[in-house]
């Protein structure tokens, strides 16, 4: 009986010290601070495909397309008078057409890196602050006339037999 009596008594002393001790780290947890997010709390607007004609020599050579994600503070984002969208868009324009180094049509010498960073500085030096942190790439493309050219004339062939094709299970009259 005193085996049962000091058993019990040693089981209620390990549950009160687990349960102690439990608490003691769960404040311990609540007192630090909460981990930052990944981009420190920024927003990020993502745009729509943006395209821009590439001229050189009076010529359209092609269309750069690119889809873009701005990571940008929120309180900024607020004091905006224009949406940001046409900002960013704007800027996109006027860093391409500013540019004409940028050669799009040699994925080799096209420096993303350049890229991203001459659009943020161009946003910033227009709104007067910083408000883009980080530009980020979804996706960047580009066409040549002579792609458009092909992939339109695919199209119309395709288009063209399919209508043949559905046509010729009706009977004609």
């Amino acid at each position: 009986m005193i085996k049962f009596v000091a058993a019990a008594i040693w089981l209620c002393a390990v549950a009160i010290g687990a349960v102690f001790y439990s608490f003691q780290n769960a404040e311990a947890k609540l007192d630090a601070p909460a981990p930052l997010p990944l981009m420190g709390g920024l927003d990020s607007i993502k745009t729509d495909i943006v395209s821009v004609p590439v001229v050189r020599d009076g010529r359209i050579d092609g269309y750069f397309l690119t889809r873009l994600v701005y990571a940008i503070e929120s309180q900024k984002l607020a004091k905006l008078s224009v949406p940001p969208e046409a900002l960013i868009v704007d800027q996109v324009y006027s860093y391409v057409y500013g540019n004409p180094d940028l050669d799009f049509s040699d994925r080799e010498t096209l420096d993303l890196d350049v890229f991203r960073a001459g659009v943020r500085d161009k946003i910033n030096e227009k709104v007067g602050d910083e408000l883009i942190h980080e530009v980020l790439v979804e996706q960047v493309d580009f066409l040549s006339k002579e792609e458009i050219r092909d992939n339109t004339i695919r199209r119309r062939l395709q288009a063209g037999q399919t209508a043949r094709e559905m046509a010729k299970g009706f009977k004609e009259h």
